[in-house]
């Protein structure tokens, strides 16, 4: 997800996507840990995923 696509998304949208990305690592992991996945590197996407997504939550609220 781009940094463009999470500025245009409101705060309790912000909020859902942040769920949804943390379950998704949560299941990458868990299965890459089982038996090593296709491509590795959706782990590396989804956790800067989170971070923008954190980020961006950060700086409405000091607003």
């Amino acid at each position: 997800m781009k940094q463009s696509e999470i500025t245009s998304l409101s705060t309790a949208e912000l909020q859902e996507k942040l769920s949804q990305s943390r379950k998704t690592y949560a299941d990458l992991k868990t299965t890459h840990t089982i038996s090593p996945i296709q491509n590795p590197l959706q782990i590396r996407t989804v956790r800067r995923t989170i971070a923008r997504l954190i980020t961006e939550i950060s700086k409405r609220e000091l607003q």
